[in-house]
């Protein structure tokens, strides 16, 4: 009896331990939530609310209003700028998946003199800073004609190391002997890319256009330096403006915040299979 005993207090010491662990892991769980969340529902608060002290600590305002929204869309016309950073982000999410694509492909499957240096020296270039190389960058936009211009800000941007590799780590988890087979119908090189491993690679694929996406949205300095004529703000730049416009209306801001974030929350919410799929399959693999 005495061993039996000894044997159920064992088993049920197990299952508090059990229970303990898991208490912690979902404490931890809900901190980060609130940690990377709760900002983001406190700017949709401030947004949200009207007269009064925006400042309280209420997360939901007693007299809700859109208002702050409409008001901010009108008054500082941030559709101008909304429409060329869509402008802006598309392109260059297109150009990165199409160029890093087709640039990863050789690098990944094909035989030939150099291909390891030329892989490392593009590697490379993910160590050197932007502030290093934007003056020249600059220059260069300014002797081809496209300051001033949205082609400033996307064809700097068209295709990146980071996106190559990322292509190029998922093309090897693809079997071989499908490009044998399409080689042995006839099929050339690029027929065999855009047909056979283009659309096999869409988890990487997704995982590069929500990269490019953000990074190209969200992006500030440049289209700061390239861009002076108002009409072709992009949307950061605009509510830097906008915090100038209006210093005394917080709703307002927070408000051009939230327009700002809205569809990189949007296009993770589309994609996020995809993304996650992508980073656990093609990313860890080489």
């Amino acid at each position: 009896m005495s061993g039996m005993s000894r044997e159920r207090e064992k088993r049920e010491g197990g299952t508090v331990l059990a229970i303990a662990k898991l208490a912690v892991k979902y404490i931890l769980l809900c901190a980060l939530i609130i940690v990377f969340v709760g900002p983001f529902f406190w700017l949709v608060s401030i947004a949200l609310r009207g007269s009064g002290n925006i400042y309280s600590l209420r997360l939901i305002p007693e007299k809700p209003t859109f208002m702050n929204f409409v008001d901010t869309w009108r008054k500082f016309e941030l559709w101008r700028p909304f429409v060329n950073s869509v402008i802006v982000a598309v392109a260059s999410l297109t150009l990165n998946v199409f160029l890093a694509s087709l640039a990863a492909y050789p690098l990944a499957r094909l035989k030939f003199p150099g291909r390891d240096l030329v892989f490392f020296l593009l590697l490379s270039t993910m160590m050197i800073p932007f502030q290093l190389y934007m003056i020249p960058l600059f220059l260069t936009c300014l002797k081809l004609g496209l300051a001033n211009n949205l082609a400033g800000i996307v064809l700097p941007a068209s295709v990146g190391a980071f996106g190559i590799y990322l292509i190029k780590q998922y093309y090897h988890t693809i079997p071989g002997d499908l490009e044998e087979a399409a080689r042995i119908d006839g099929a050339g090189e690029f027929a065999i890319w855009w047909r056979i491993m283009f659309p096999l690679t869409k988890p990487a694929i997704a995982t590069l256009a929500i990269f490019t996406f953000v990074g190209n949205w969200s992006s500030f300095l440049w289209p700061l330096i390239v861009i002076d004529r108002e009409e072709l703000y992009t949307l950061p730049v605009a509510i830097a403006k906008l915090s100038g416009a209006f210093i005394d209306k917080t709703q307002y801001l927070a408000a051009g915040s939230v327009i700002a974030i809205s569809p990189v929350i949007i296009l993770f919410l589309f994609m996020q299979r995809y993304f996650i799929s992508g980073i656990s399959l093609g990313a860890v693999k080489g």
